[in-house]
């Protein structure tokens, strides 16, 4: 799937849909790049970044308006989706969606890797294994590998990318106004 198809994908209005180029900083450490970018056109709204690495499409929703139902609706029509979550909370999530349907859920508050990693789909499998856990000895008593998720995103897509890489190639941006 195309950049600019994702973005109509989650909602995004084609008219609004641009070239992007990310600032070098942010002007504020209460918004994120994307939002930056958008300005004005941004209040009220999620900023939603879209980029092709290989054969890959990601979008990045700096609100996180589009979680529910993404993976599903991204892999319609025989295509693999992977979301995943981070929230500001600590909340994590891995959703793994083939051709329209989930078929697998990670939370890493309650990961298993000798119980969950056998029933899930071997592609995905291999991912979590690639990207490892965090060290446990690094958390604190009671916290969880929250990033665990991201990494076998990135895994999962052969991503292996820094933000001066993102800013190299094409770019689009959109805002997301919230349905009412």
């Amino acid at each position: 799937m195309e950049p600019a198809q994702a973005l109509r994908t989650l909602g995004a209005d084609a008219e609004s849909i641009r070239s992007c180029v990310l600032p070098d900083s942010n002007p504020s450490e209460r918004e994120s790049l994307p939002f930056a970018v958008l300005g004005d056109e941004a209040w009220g709204t999620a900023a939603l970044l879209a980029g092709r690495v290989g054969e890959w499409t990601f979008v990045y929703d700096d609100c996180g308006v589009t979680y529910d139902g993404t993976a599903e609706a991204l892999s319609r029509d025989g295509r693999t989706a992977v979301t995943t979550v981070y929230t500001v909370n600590g909340d994590a999530c891995l959703i793994y969606a083939v051709n329209g349907a989930a078929v697998a859920s990670i939370y890493p508050d309650d990961l298993s890797l000798e119980e969950d990693l056998p029933g899930i789909p071997a592609e995905l499998r291999a991912a979590i294994e690639a990207a490892g856990v965090a060290d446990w000895e690094d958390l604190e008593p009671g916290e969880v590998d929250s990033l665990i998720g991201m990494r076998a995103a990135c895994a999962l897509a052969g991503l292996a990318v820094t933000l001066d890489d993102i800013r190299r190639i094409p770019l689009l941006i959109a805002p997301l106004h919230e349905p009412d």
